[in-house]
């Protein structure tokens, strides 16, 4: 059976050759080595490669090695900036399109006595700045903003966002999980005290992600045992999964800007294929301030989820992975203001290094057909 055509790369990115290489020698087993047993060889090596790798993690983001925590994935690096990193009393700021695993920490938060609030996002899914500045109100806050949306692609203004927060004498967390295999973040220039990113959205290995935290920010850690990462964050570190998020580090510094733009092309070849086919087809997020690889639209009266059982050669979503099966309309979607038909009507393409133009022609006329088959359109 041939394997879909992958169109989902907001959700996860295959793994680069490169990085299964420099994976590979710390999967062997006579690799053995705990990286936190200082009294052998075996532990010294396995410590200098993850070193070496929190180097590379440190040097896409413009942060110190020192800066940078290895966490599990992005939804740890997450609930470890907000619930770990939220100094004792603040309120706390996130907006409404942040993934789940930010907007989940409100709650709990607010048990633990922090006001919060939730920042609107206009139609296009671009945070209200001038409700920041009220919001905030001269009063210090921690206020998470993701870097890029991972459902409708909007990049959000952090430059502005972090002067109104210096402005306040806030903390500014950002989600960079989808940015930044394609688009450089600057902690330094941001004056950022917290950055989340993962693994697997890099092209990367699943199952290991990092948290940047400020120097001198206080954190309270989530995991408590060994001590390992300055007693921040508990746990034995894998060896292999963060050698791969090096790796992975490294190739995107070299590679994202020529990647950004053979994505943008190819994001704008399949918009307009889609729009001269499907009448009232609607763009969703930013058409001039979105990630290059994503592209999310809706079909007036399309139920996407059945659609997507039509086109089991195609590997595309409805929505955000981490919101799969919920009966819900998309957070997302709802916030910039659709209805709930028009939500269930979306389609999210993620396209990645892989994708080519011969793939977007053949998606693009492939779900035509199956749309129109279907009386839309």
């Amino acid at each position: 059976m041939t394997a879909p055509l992958y169109l989902d790369h907001l959700a996860s990115t295959p793994l680069d050759p490169e990085v299964l290489d420099a994976m590979r020698a710390w999967l062997d087993p006579a690799a053995v080595g705990n990286p936190h047993a200082a009294r052998h060889r075996p532990g010294w090596r396995a410590a200098e490669a993850i070193e070496a790798a929190r180097a590379e993690v440190a040097a896409l983001v413009g942060a110190r090695p020192g800066e940078i925590l290895f966490t599990g994935g992005a939804t740890e690096a997450n609930n470890l900036a907000l619930l770990g990193g939220t100094p004792e009393g603040w309120p706390v700021i996130a907006s409404a399109t942040e993934h789940p695993s930010v907007l989940a920490c409100l709650p709990e938060l607010a048990a633990r006595g922090h006001r919060t609030a939730t920042l609107p996002v206009g139609p296009d899914g671009t945070a209200d700045l001038a409700a920041l500045e009220t919001l905030l109100a001269g009063r210090p806050a921690l206020v998470s903003l993701m870097a890029a949306n991972n459902e409708i692609g909007t990049i959000q203004p952090l430059a502005e966002a972090a002067r109104i927060c210096v402005t306040a004498g806030a903390l500014l967390h950002t989600d960079a999980v989808q940015i930044l295999s394609t688009g450089a973040v600057d902690v330094r220039a941001l004056d950022l005290a917290f950055l989340s990113l993962s693994g697997h959205k890099l092209y990367g290995p699943m199952g290991i992600g990092a948290l940047f935290v400020r120097e001198g920010a206080a954190l309270r850690p989530l995991l408590l045992g060994g001590g390992q990462q300055q007693g921040r964050r508990a746990g034995t570190l894998p060896t292999a999964l963060c050698v791969g998020l090096g790796a992975a580090c490294s190739i995107a510094r070299q590679r994202r800007s020529a990647d950004a733009q053979r994505l943008a092309a190819l994001r704008e070849r399949l918009f307009q294929a889609l729009q001269q086919a499907l009448p009232g087809l609607r763009r969703n997020g930013s058409a001039d301030h979105g990630l290059p690889g994503c592209l999310n639209v809706s079909v007036p009266g399309l139920d996407a989820a059945d659609l997507l059982l039509d086109l089991p050669e195609l590997a595309l979503s409805t929505g955000s992975a981490c919101s799969t099966g919920s009966p819900e309309p998309s957070h997302v979607l709802r916030a910039i203001g659709l209805a709930p038909e028009e939500a269930h009507g979306s389609l999210r393409f993620g396209l990645g290094r892989g994708t080519t133009e011969a793939d977007i022609d053949r998606a693009a006329t492939r779900l035509v057909a199956a749309i129109r088959a279907r009386g839309r359109g």
